[in-house]
């Protein structure tokens, strides 16, 4: 596996690919406390700033933590592209008509009685420190060398993978 750290540019380009594709992630709150609280959310969007956006309820636990303490750690998986991210961040939760409109899924009906449900709340997250692994050629590729190493009894070099940091 190589290592690519990415800057600026193209670390928002793989966290917005990354997060994006696979949709969901384990949001963890109270990181200074054992076992760290962790819930699964949807992920909103992941916009050009590589910002990450949740819709929430603002009388959730995770809000309240939040509003204790920012610091968040966010855990995507593409198992079926062998595709993770960890993004360490601080969360911000926006509870004005306008970023709820801009924001709002029709999805989130599920959860809430519209977006006039004053309940409502967005959490925008702002990664400050963020590390992917990833595979260049696909897991399709991956799996047939792992298959050819074991069939062969050679050790596979894992050369399609790349791992790194992702600095805004």
């Amino acid at each position: 596996m190589s290592t690519e750290n990415l800057t600026h540019l193209e670390a928002v380009k793989k966290i917005k690919e990354l997060t994006e594709k696979a949709k969901f992630c384990m949001f963890c709150t109270n990181l200074e406390t054992l076992p760290i609280n962790t819930r699964p959310m949807g992920l909103q969007e992941t916009d050009e700033s590589g910002n990450l956006w949740f819709i929430s309820s603002d009388s959730s636990n995770k809000n309240f933590e939040i509003k204790d303490d920012k610091r968040v750690q966010l855990l995507f998986m593409n198992n079926s592209d062998s595709e993770y991210i960890s993004i360490f961040g601080e969360a911000s939760i926006y509870k004005d008509r306008s970023t709820i409109e801009e924001k709002w899924s029709a999805m989130a009906n599920a959860w809430f009685d519209g977006k006039d449900d004053p309940d409502v709340s967005i959490i925008r997250v702002e990664p400050k420190d963020t590390y992917y692994w990833d595979t260049k050629a696909g897991k399709l590729v991956s799996l047939i060398s792992f298959v050819a190493a074991a069939v062969t009894g050679n050790k596979t070099d894992n050369s399609d993978g790349v791992e790194g940091n992702a600095t805004l």
